[in-house]
């Protein structure tokens, strides 16, 4: 049976582009194969803030942050809880893999294709509030100058180049339908031919098919993304330990992050593990301007917004604004609703709110030095203040009996009372004007701005909301926002797919989401941030060297 090429990679998202480019620069060719148009090059990382998970790097050391591969590493298990013998094996070996990387080449790797790193360092996932729980023990966040697109371009250029160089053959709009198997050997993919698209990216397409195809290859490696994209899919795989499935979500990611790789792998005789593991936010507010169905967009806030659930109980410690994602996710899916409200003020929007994604952070996309001046100035950010004028989610009043009425009046549903809502916001403010207290999530703000990037861009002086001068005051209803799927195809460390019973599935390789970023679910229960663009790298590498070097 003839090759078409020596390896086939299925999707052409952040992970598929990372193997190709591996793959290519050792000299092998690659048919890569995509269901989307040549405009989605890249999949969901272009979308992506473009952070990064570093440990120890120089832009830490330069802030005073002393961080070490043990202490991240710590904070990794802490987080990832892991606690399943069979389907953990590999994850927990990943898992340190990944923080040595992270701790070592890493940056020297992205730094050699051109990437470059912005001089501040966010604090994702501050934690669960004890020395051992979930979360970032200093910060980790690194902000790639230029946001996902620059991460997909450092990558994509390459793949291009060895396109132009005869070594790489794309087919787009080509929907991989089967795995072929022989003496269980995977040699190749079966699939449809779906008619040709001109949406711009992330705009659902067309699913009508007008062919099929066939190719063989000595191996095919499986980069095609999570289910994030189909809320039937991720409710059907729902943690039980998560509490009820929710009944209204927003799609953070496109239709096309469909999850089908999964069962097609499976079928092949692929082992599928911690399907139930997932990563979904809680911060999420419906896009203004959609690009596709139910599109979502996350709030990155700082620490000093209020937070209620949606009867106006404020949500308890340490569930803060940047704090510990999953166990918020399960203490509102508690409450019996599925969205809470921040409660916050002008000065406190302009100086804390940021918007995942790389469209609405144009100064850091552009790689604009002249628009980052913007995010010092007065002003919120202009993508941010378009979504408090236009934004479904937002209520602007100039006092708080009226913001209330006016949240009421939002959600259809009287569950807030005034005089309860003004109680907790006089009882926290109280707080504000001491230098002392018992209130943690103040003792949060205050200790934040003693991080100096967390102080110049990042958390705003701490006040009352009801202070003059700082209004007028806003409430942004806040809903559950579908992402990232934390399990999948299980791998060994050279990305090869596992068997159900152990053994390696020859010829068959998976990197990216939907090997759960390494090893069917490298983050556990629980992800650090700044882990998934980096885990489609290091998963994308780890397959495109080991296949370089074994192919005959």
């Amino acid at each position: 049976m003839a090759s078409d090429a020596d390896v086939i990679v299925v999707g052409a998202g952040l992970a598929g582009l990372v193997t190709t480019y591996e793959l290519t620069r050792a000299g092998r060719s690659v048919l890569l194969v995509e269901q989307e148009n040549a405009d989605n090059l890249g999949g969901q990382a272009h979308w992506s803030l473009g952070g990064l998970f570093l440990v120890d790097s120089p832009e830490q050391r330069r802030l005073g942050v002393r961080d070490s591969y043990e202490l991240a590493l710590r904070d990794w298990n802490s987080s990832a809880a892991f606690d399943r013998p069979e389907t953990d094996h590999w994850p927990r070996r990943w898992a340190q893999a990944y923080v040595e990387f992270a701790a070592g080449e890493k940056r020297s790797y992205l730094r050699g294709l051109g990437m470059r790193f912005m001089p501040f360092v966010g604090w994702a996932e501050r934690g669960g509030g004890t020395a051992s729980s979930h979360g970032n023990s200093v910060p980790r966040f690194h902000f790639g100058w230029g946001t996902g697109p620059e991460i997909v371009r450092v990558f994509a250029d390459r793949v291009r180049e060895a396109e132009r160089a005869g070594l790489v053959r794309v087919r787009y709009r080509h929907r991989v339908d089967e795995l072929l198997t022989s003496d269980g050997v995977a040699h190749g993919v079966r699939g449809s031919v779906l008619r040709p698209s001109s949406e711009r990216r992330g705009v659902a397409s067309s699913r009508e098919v007008v062919g099929d195809f066939e190719h063989h290859a000595q191996a095919v490696v499986v980069t095609s993304g999570g289910i994030g994209g189909d809320q039937e899919l991720v409710r059907r795989n729902w943690p039980a330990w998560l509490g009820r499935k929710p009944e209204h979500m927003l799609t953070g990611v496109p239709a096309h992050v469909d999850g089908r790789m999964l069962d097609i792998g499976e079928r092949a005789g692929a082992s599928v593990v911690n399907r139930d593991r997932m990563w979904h936010y809680t911060e999420g507010i419906t896009n203004w301007d959609p690009v596709w169905p139910g599109h979502g967009i996350r709030i990155l806030p700082g620490p000093s917004s209020m937070w209620l659930d949606a009867t106006g109980e404020r949500l308890p410690a340490p569930y803060f604004p940047g704090f510990d994602n999953m166990g918020t996710l399960r203490h509102i899916l508690g409450t019996g609703h599925d969205y809470t409200w921040f409660l916050l003020d002008q000065s406190i929007l302009e100086k804390e709110f940021a918007l995942s994604g790389s469209e609405q952070n144009p100064d850091l996309t552009d790689k604009s030095p002249r628009k980052l001046l913007s995010r010092v100035r007065k002003g919120a950010p202009g993508p941010v203040e378009a979504f408090k004028r236009h934004g479904v989610d937002f209520v602007v009043r100039d006092n708080l009996r009226d913001l209330v009425d006016g949240m009421n009046e939002l959600t259809g549903e009287s569950l807030l009372d005034p005089r309860a809502v003004r109680e907790r916001v006089v009882a926290r403010d109280a707080e504000m004007s001491r230098p002392y207290g018992k209130d943690m999530q103040v003792s949060a703000i205050r200790a934040a701005r003693r991080f100096i990037s967390d102080r110049a861009i990042r958390v705003a002086t701490p006040h009352g909301l009801l202070d003059s001068g700082n209004g007028p005051l806003i409430a942004v209803r806040l809903r559950l926002l579908t992402r990232k799927t934390l399990g999948g195809l299980e791998t060994d460390l050279d990305s090869q797919v596992m068997r159900p019973d152990g053994s390696a599935f020859e010829g068959l390789y998976a990197a990216g989401e939907v090997a759960g970023f390494g090893g069917g679910g490298v983050h556990g229960y629980n992800a650090l941030e700044g882990t998934f663009l980096g885990g489609c790298v290091f998963s994308g590498r780890s397959a495109g060297r080991a296949l370089a070097r074994d192919l005959g």
